[in-house]
């Protein structure tokens, strides 16, 4: 068997031929060829929100909307913070099994960093960085 689709016009006509013409649902089911319970639910989604009843397929309600794209957010952010995490420990694991070889732009976070820096971790690269915790490491040595 299978399954009948409905356009948006056909549900809000069906809505509209029991509310306001006052046909029983029973009597509009017989004449649409759709089966009673079908016709009550269309109305609860009606009278839920008129304007955006019936989105049809690929469409989907504002706030349903909202809400996956909301979840595609908080996916994406789990994965970068998992690989922060793995970076880390990798890092940390690398800094102290051996020496690594230093360029002029390495920045070394020490041991005594706060919080979820308590590790050491280079940043290659941060060229205003490098002085800006360099100076801070001065400062609080003194």
């Amino acid at each position: 068997m299978v399954r009948r689709q409905y356009t948006r016009e056909f549900k809000v006509e069906a809505v509209r031929l029991v509310r306001e013409r006052g046909v029983s649902v029973a009597q509009a089911s017989r004449d649409l060829g759709v089966h009673e319970n079908v016709i009550r639910k269309w109305m609860k989604e009606f009278d839920a929100d008129p304007g955006q009843a019936f989105p049809g397929h690929g469409t989907m309600k504002p706030v349903e909307a909202e809400n996956e794209r909301l979840r595609r957010e908080v996916q994406k952010l789990k994965a970068e913070r998992d690989i922060l995490k793995k970076a880390t420990a990798y890092f940390c694991a690398e800094h102290s099994s051996a020496v690594t070889r230093r360029t002029t732009h390495d920045v070394l976070l020490h041991c005594e960093a706060p919080g979820d820096m308590a590790c050491s971790i280079d940043l290659r690269g941060a060229r205003g960085l490098a002085q800006r915790v360099l100076y801070l490491a001065d400062a609080r040595s003194e």
